[in-house]
């Protein structure tokens, strides 16, 4: 059972600090290349998800090393969510883009966009919430990433920069995305459904 705890401490915190080094590789080296804009930077869903799971995954093994890592349920549910829509999304609505810079390193990419969703929803499959996760109790994580897109397109409206084209008005119309961004949302409430089937099967509190 030790080595079992100490295995999956270990996987949390590999993982959490992986993510965590390939944002500050992109940190450093835009920062190098004299194009670093702080407040653009962090406006992509990608960097907040990742910063968000490089947290979670942090408290969560310091939680499973206490023996409370219950008490984290929520927030690896919501954290989930996130992630994999940014691994979906990018793949559906970003990977086939050509002359749009992604990331300023190319490993970090593959890091933030594919190796990450699939550790945090690995992480979610071996160390499963006990109590069940309930659907409607759960829709609220749906809040981080509709606020989202809200200040993206009214940041947008005002600076001109949008932080993904599929956002942008001047290169889609209005109604594709909307659809794009309906799209998202029952991704979103696909992605809420799934986690809390995978959850544990007690009743919740």
């Amino acid at each position: 059972m030790t080595k079992n705890k100490n295995l999956l401490i270990g996987y949390k915190l590999f993982f959490g600090l992986l993510g965590f080094s390939a944002i500050v590789t992109e940190i450093a080296t835009i920062v190098e290349r004299g194009r670093f804009n702080s407040v653009n930077f962090f406006s992509y869903f990608t960097v907040e998800s990742n910063i968000l799971v490089f947290v979670t995954l942090l408290l969560s093994a310091v939680a499973v090393a206490w023996g409370k890592n219950n008490k984290l349920d929520g927030l690896r549910g919501a954290v989930t969510v996130y992630i994999l829509i940014v691994g979906l999304g990018f793949s559906f609505l970003l990977s086939g883009l050509e002359n749009v810079t992604l990331t300023a390193v190319p490993w970090d990419n593959i890091v933030l966009h594919y190796i990450m969703p699939a550790a945090m929803l690995f992480d979610f499959l071996i160390d499963r919430p006990r109590r069940k996760l309930v659907f409607k109790q759960s829709l609220y994580w749906l809040l981080f990433p509709t606020a989202y897109v809200a200040y993206c397109l009214t940041r947008g409206a005002l600076t001109g920069w949008y932080p993904y084209p599929f956002l942008n008005p001047d290169t889609n119309s209005y109604g594709a995305i909307v659809f794009t961004i309906t799209c998202l949302l029952v991704l979103g409430l696909a992605l809420v459904w799934g986690v809390c089937k995978l959850s544990g099967k007690q009743k919740a509190a």
